[in-house]
């Protein structure tokens, strides 16, 4: 495996020529660059700062067998599956082309390969960050009985318990976001479509979001229910309702993460019928 077998660009319409048969031909593993390239090419390339995103595709005898995406020099990378070889052509890549690497994120032994890779071509040394899990819904089980109440799509005129609800979700889980109708549009949150699990009197308790379905795959992202509330069941209901919504609309997959280390998640996803199907990890260098 050769270096510059990896090919880097700024275009993402000449990412997505090179590597878009190969980003949809998994479209569970790829959630990431699936995700994201299509929020891109939505928004516009500086969405996420002036500062360029960078794409790059691991080729070979005309076949792609790899990717990345950066949103920003400040920002760190996304990988698709790679084997240690392909990890470490990688790092070896972005070195000899001045790049620097703030952090890591893919399928555990991906990101475990690029971080070893990266600490013996620049010296960094890697630590976790996070540990996910990835999960697929395999048969939807919805909850039995559902709690007192009932979901509801949210519309324009939630916007303000929407945002509110997304900055509890963003503290609970250490992500630094300003979420205010002024920066609302340019967060990852605005492009969700969200449903409210209601209490009886029309109260939102919870909330989750999915994402637009790209290569027929939905993301549900993300679920949450403020801390006095847990334990009630409201995750789960409207979880259900955001994967049935999904599957519905022609949803081939429904993925969602979960926090590796949060067994009551896990847990409550699993009964729901999402089976897991890879170890995701994040390094900071």
């Amino acid at each position: 495996m050769r270096p510059d077998d990896w090919h880097l660009t700024e275009d993402i319409d000449d990412f997505l020529a090179r590597a878009g048969e190969f980003l949809r031909s998994r479209p569970v593993p790829h959630v990431m660059p699936l995700t994201w390239t299509a929020r891109l090419r939505a928004r516009g390339a500086a969405a996420y700062g002036a500062e360029a995103a960078v794409f790059g595709w691991l080729e070979r005898a005309g076949e792609v067998h790899g990717a990345f995406y950066r949103l920003s020099p400040r920002r760190g990378l996304s990988l698709t599956p790679l084997t240690a070889g392909q990890a470490d052509a990688l790092a070896a890549r972005l070195v000899a082309l001045g790049h620097s690497v703030p952090s890591a994120g893919a399928d555990d032994a991906t990101a475990t390969a690029f971080a070893e890779a990266w600490q013996r071509h620049t010296g960094a040394s890697p630590s976790v960050r996070v540990r996910l899990c990835l999960h697929r819904l395999g048969t939807l089980v919805p909850p039995e009985p559902f709690p007192a109440g009932r979901g509801r799509a949210v519309g324009e005129r939630d916007l303000e318990q929407l945002m509110g609800l997304c900055r509890g979700f963003a503290a609970d889980v250490g992500e630094a976001v300003t979420i205010d109708a002024d920066s609302w549009a340019h967060t990852r949150f605005a492009d969700k479509r969200y449903t409210f699990w209601e209490a009886p009197d029309g109260t939102p308790v919870s909330m989750a979001g999915a994402n637009p379905m790209v290569a027929g795959l939905v993301q549900v992202d993300p679920v949450y229910t403020p801390a006095p509330l847990r334990g009630r069941g409201y995750a789960g209901a409207v979880t259900a309702e955001v994967s049935r919504a999904a599957l519905a609309a022609g949803a081939e997959d429904v993925v969602l993460f979960t926090d590796a280390a949060n067994p009551t998640s896990n847990a409550l996803y699993r009964r729901l019928g999402y089976v897991p199907v890879v170890d995701w990890a994040a390094y900071d260098f």
